[in-house]
């Protein structure tokens, strides 16, 4: 080939590279900053306790179930001087 069809094809070529590479970086950072904010959020973020049935209070035959062990403790029962 003589070099006017080869100086051509180069700046296409490398525009189409780097229009590739573009693409690959803006998947990579939208993946990292996915992740980032799924670990974000599960740290932050901290359910409270719902109100449920007690362990073994569930009446399965009504549609009442009841877990298994919950993950809450109950609540601590403190007592101030004062109040007695």
């Amino acid at each position: 080939m003589n070099e006017l069809a080869m100086t051509g094809r180069q700046p296409r070529r490398r525009a189409l590279l780097l229009l590739w590479m573009l693409f690959a970086a803006a998947v990579v950072l939208v993946f990292v900053a996915a992740n980032a904010h799924l670990i974000y959020v599960a740290a932050m973020s901290q359910p409270a306790c719902v109100t449920h049935l007690k362990h073994g209070q569930g009446d399965a035959a009504r549609g009442q179930f009841s877990a298994a062990v919950s993950s809450c403790a109950p609540p601590a029962v403190t007592h101030s001087p004062a109040t007695d």
